[in-house]
């Protein structure tokens, strides 16, 4: 698996302020079998400290970013939230990819204006999803469009490109195949099926898309498994944000119950010193 990189000195340092070097150190990390284990961060606080740990890869998670700021994910409503984000994300360390829902509203021009944008703070790449609130799929052509929109004004970003057939139940294995090869045809750089977790068709998308296939990390699901299969990208999505609030519930009410504070935290100092990166 994609190896940890010695803390402050990760992947993201040399090429933070080129957006074609920083694409292609991004794109080097997706190999079929030796997968990219991306951590998603939801804060300055979080991604400072999966950058300090040695990962020489961040993503955002949309449920993080939206829930942190008391907004619903996937409605579209935290496109200001996501931009200040990675406007101070820019100054890490780490190469880090944004996850912008379907791209916050609007057209193919305000959805590569949004692309441009975050490629100046220094973003790597973006998730570009088709799944709508309503649970159903923009239409092939309609993310197709937006696509090649996104890649005609920042070509050296890494596009994602994520589809919602199995995440949203709203497509079998054929609709799936049909999306992703439409929209690496479209010049995604990567191709992303949360939701894929049987052996069969992982290899099906595998070997039947030209592009890196990234997979969300589900029960039951394994580093070692999904490598085995092929996948080039593994992502934890809101995992770990969820992980967070669940632990900080359950300290909560051992102290409640007049249990000692758990030990092992990281100290005040050392999260303190998060904030200057």
């Amino acid at each position: 698996m994609t190896p940890f990189c010695d803390a402050g000195t990760s992947a993201g340092t040399e090429v933070s302020r080129s957006y074609g070097g920083a694409m292609t150190a991004f794109h080097a990390l997706h190999r079929p079998g030796d997968p990219l284990v991306l951590p998603n961060a939801w804060d300055v606080a979080s991604a400072a400290a999966l950058a300090r740990a040695g990962f020489p890869a961040i993503g955002t998670t949309s449920l993080g970013v939206a829930a942190a700021h008391g907004l619903p994910d996937g409605r579209g409503m935290a496109r200001a939230e996501t931009v200040a984000l990675m406007r101070r994300l820019g100054r890490l360390p780490v190469l880090v990819t944004v996850d912008v829902e379907g791209g916050f509203g609007g057209g193919p021009a305000a959805v590569a204006e949004l692309a441009a944008e975050l490629a100046d703070a220094g973003a790597a790449g973006i998730n570009l999803e088709d799944g709508r609130a309503d649970h159903t799929l923009v239409p092939v052509a309609e993310q197709v469009e937006l696509i090649a929109a996104v890649k005609n004004r920042v070509p050296d970003l890494f596009v994602n490109a994520r589809t919602d057939t199995r995440w949203l139940g709203a497509g079998d294995l054929e609709e799936t195949l049909l999306r992703t090869r439409a929209f690496v045809a479209a010049g995604a750089d990567g191709v992303f099926v949360p939701g894929l977790a049987g052996d069969d068709e992982i290899r099906s998308v595998v070997s039947g898309v030209e592009a890196p296939l990234n997979v969300l990390l589900l029960p039951g699901l394994t580093v070692l498994r999904l490598a085995a299969l092929g996948v080039a990208r593994i992502s934890t999505g809101s995992l770990l944000f969820r992980a967070a609030l669940g632990h900080a519930i359950d300290v909560a009410r051992l102290i409640a119950r007049g249990e000692p504070a758990p030990t092992g935290v990281p100290p005040y100092a050392e999260v303190d010193s998060l904030a200057r990166g």
